[in-house]
């Protein structure tokens, strides 16, 4: 969303009419697979979450901001509604975004790592 987001940062018109109004996605628990199949596969229970699923995209509610310039055939009284997006913010998420998944890839990788340690231990190396 933060993509499609910053792309219609300065739309104001849509096909629906009016300016782009900023999109968030509603996230949900997912439900039993994963965890499920990895407790089946290591032969007890798993204490591993399930991870989440996109539950719905929703429209951020808060107000269109206004800028004045006569001159658009968008302008109402000289102002015209700008698209409730702020860039600082999405860039922002994106940062956030980014973070979480690397600290996702580390800590596969160190899991990942002490298991190759635990296997070379079986094998008495």
């Amino acid at each position: 969303m933060t993509a499609n987001n910053i792309a219609n940062a300065n739309t104001t018109r849509t096909p629906g009419g009016g300016p782009y109004r900023r999109e968030e996605v509603v996230f949900a628990p997912a439900t039993g697979s994963f965890n499920q199949a990895l407790a089946n596969a290591s032969g007890g229970t798993s204490t591993v979450g399930n991870g989440v699923v996109v539950q719905s995209i929703v429209q951020d509610p808060s107000p269109f901001n206004l800028v004045y310039d006569p001159s658009s055939p968008d302008a109402v009284n000289g102002y015209v509604q700008t698209p409730n997006v702020n860039v600082s913010t999405e860039m922002m998420d994106m940062v956030t975004a980014s973070n979480a998944y690397q600290a996702n890839v580390t800590a596969f990788n160190a899991a990942k790592a002490m298991d190759v340690a635990a296997i070379g231990l079986g094998k008495g190396v």
